[in-house]
């Protein structure tokens, strides 16, 4: 009996001990919780008077929830994390929060790496990668000649579905470039996902040192020019300036130009080239949301004076559209192929005093004749679909055909 007394004191003490123990643990918990609470809303009083105000949107309400949200992960978050990673989080979701598929933020990395790209110099495979707005995954727009892209034999079309197994769904282009971008001399396994096959493609491409050549030229028969432009950036002026002399020099009589895939570029480049073809008049004008306009002209001293067919597709977008946009409504050009993207507004990067930067689209763009092309596209004056099983199997671009056989047409009709 007695030794059952003492079992039940022993039993008693601990239990007593532990509930004491249990309760103070949720007493802090309690406290601490209360406390936070409290200074949001307290703050959240602040803010709601400050709103009324026109207050800005860091205040001490969204600067108390932020500490309040980073002492919750310190505490109970499973992982180890990485305290630059949260900051630019911050910083990135108020940019996403636009709900811009075209507005992002850089950090000092990411804009260097920006500002390499539109240089026209990178280390990566060799492929131009492209995003619209209602997809979830990027593609590949194009591939660049001589490059590790071709000769993996990646296609304008690939879905890109993973990046070395991570998944890229909802993923922006920015976000899946910098997956594919490495050390020279390292490989990085693309999943994708392409018309016409049952299953995944796993396709292991080496990252080289990429210089754009983002401007290709050749004389076809007839004395037809044919100038590709890949993309607008700092070297393509001088590129395309040089491509278009050297066939003048050659008795160039009629000129193809091919703007298909192209995904845009430089503001700058795009009027730059537009000066060396058209008319004097308009290339295009861009409007703020205050009114503001901003018009982008040309003195017609270098306008192109033999027929010419721009070639467009679903992937021409952004400048490549402001091109033809233009060429069209001055009708110096008949535009073939598909209907292009449809993106017909300004991006802007402005740099912050940290070296990071955010990229907002800013401004509409308008053709010559006041057409804002967004998510509509120019629609071609002569519609060509693209034969992929012709151009794959045996190497015949019959949208090229075409033009030839187009501008082929037109000389004879005016000998």
């Amino acid at each position: 009996m007695e030794q059952m007394e003492q079992n039940n004191k022993r039993n008693g003490y601990w239990s007593g001990l532990i509930s004491g123990l249990l309760l103070a643990i949720l007493l802090i918990g309690c406290v601490y919780i209360g406390n936070q609470v409290y200074r949001i809303f307290e703050s959240k009083k602040i803010a709601e008077s400050n709103q009324a105000e026109g207050a800005e949107l860091l205040n001490e309400y969204t600067a108390a929830k932020v500490e309040v949200i980073e002492e919750t992960i310190k505490q109970y978050f499973l992982e180890e994390t990485d305290r630059n990673a949260l900051e630019n989080g911050i910083y990135t979701g108020m940019v996403n929060a636009l709900d811009d598929p075209y507005s992002e933020y850089y950090s000092a990395e990411e804009l260097e790496e920006l500002q390499m790209s539109t240089e026209g110099i990178y280390y990566g495979i060799g492929a131009y990668i492209s995003k619209a707005a209602t997809d979830e995954f990027c593609t590949i727009s194009g591939v660049i000649e001589n490059t590790p892209a071709e000769e993996a034999d990646l296609r304008a079309g690939d879905i890109i579905y993973e990046v070395d197994g991570v998944l890229t769904q909802g993923m922006d282009t920015t976000e899946v470039v910098s997956l594919i971008k490495g050390e020279e001399g390292t490989q990085v396994v693309l999943t994708l996902v392409r018309d016409g096959e049952d299953d995944y493609l796993k396709i292991p491409v080496e990252r080289r040192k990429i210089e754009s050549p983002t401007v290709s030229n050749e004389m076809l028969e007839n004395g037809i020019g044919y100038i590709e432009i890949t993309e607008f950036d700092d070297v393509t002026e001088d590129q395309f300036a040089e491509a278009l002399a050297e066939c003048k020099a050659k008795g160039m009589k009629a000129l193809i130009l091919d703007l298909r895939s192209n995904p845009g570029g430089n503001l700058s480049t795009v009027c730059e080239i537009s000066r060396m073809l058209l008319p004097k008049g308009m290339i295009v004008y861009t409007e703020d949301k205050y009114g503001k306009r901003d018009e982008y002209t040309c003195d017609g001293v270098r306008q192109l004076q033999v027929p010419a067919v721009v070639l467009v597709n679903g992937y021409s977008a952004s400048a490549s559209e402001i091109l033809a946009g233009a060429m069209k409504d001055h009708g110096i050009a008949t535009i073939m192929g598909t209907t292009t993207f449809g993106k017909g507004i300004v991006q802007r990067v402005i740099a912050l005093s940290d070296g990071s930067a955010v990229k907002l689209t800013v401004s509409k763009y308008y053709t010559p004749n006041g057409n804002n092309i967004h998510e509509k596209g120019i629609e071609p004056d002569v519609e060509v679909e693209f034969d992929a099983d012709a151009y794959y199997d045996e190497g015949v671009d019959n949208q090229l055909q075409e033009a030839v056989r187009y501008l082929t047409t037109i000389q004879s009709q005016a000998n």
